[in-house]
């Protein structure tokens, strides 16, 4: 059996984002994840079958390094390791700073 968290992340992979290997975004140009960090589903979480989508509004530096991160929307019990996941990913390098809105959904049955 798989571990959960890698059936979270292959879930975030291939469900979560419009196209393979970008984030769903808001009002700019769309710059592909390059490297992505899956979120680790609290236990407290999987026992409670707490399940929802968690809304990040993230500011990319031009690097592709996250600068900031605010939440958007979520269950409380998610925001964090949602937050925590998405500050560790890495985007292609642009012009400038970006602004780019992206929903992580966690599901208690994987």
């Amino acid at each position: 059996m798989r571990p959960r968290s890698l059936i979270v992340a292959l879930t975030l992979c291939t469900s979560l984002f419009g196209r393979t290997g970008t984030a769903q975004t808001q009002g700019h140009q769309d710059r592909k994840v390059i490297t992505r960090v899956a979120p680790v589903y609290p236990a407290l979480a999987k026992r409670m079958h707490v399940s929802g989508a968690v809304k990040l509004e993230i500011v990319i530096r031009p690097n592709g390094s996250v600068k900031s991160v605010t939440v958007v929307g979520g269950n409380p019990l998610l925001i964090e390791p949602a937050t925590v996941a998405v500050q560790k990913w890495k985007f292609e390098a642009g012009p400038e700073e970006t602004t780019e809105v992206v929903q992580l959904v966690f599901d208690p049955r994987w």
